[in-house]
């Protein structure tokens, strides 16, 4: 889906979001400037989506939205 790979995706935004979650809501500079990589990805990937699919990666996105907007990341501000 517009080149991205959406299996490799959801494994690397499942990471992300799995350390962010036994961080205490906490993720490294490193982890958040790549899951900000991945919701672009998945914003693009989004209009070549339909049912399944489309329903899944939304709420992939969804949770990387939340995460890269907790209060927890210094960049929310």
């Amino acid at each position: 889906m517009a080149g991205v790979e959406m299996v490799v995706l959801d494994a690397d935004v499942a990471g992300c979001v799995s350390t962010w979650l036994r961080n205490g809501g906490n993720l490294d500079d490193q982890r958040r400037g790549y899951l900000a990589v991945c919701e672009q990805q998945l914003i693009r990937s989004m209009p070549e989506l339909d049912g399944y699919e489309a329903a899944y990666y939304q709420r992939l996105l969804d949770m990387t939205i939340l995460v890269l907007g907790s209060p927890g990341d210094p960049l929310s501000g």
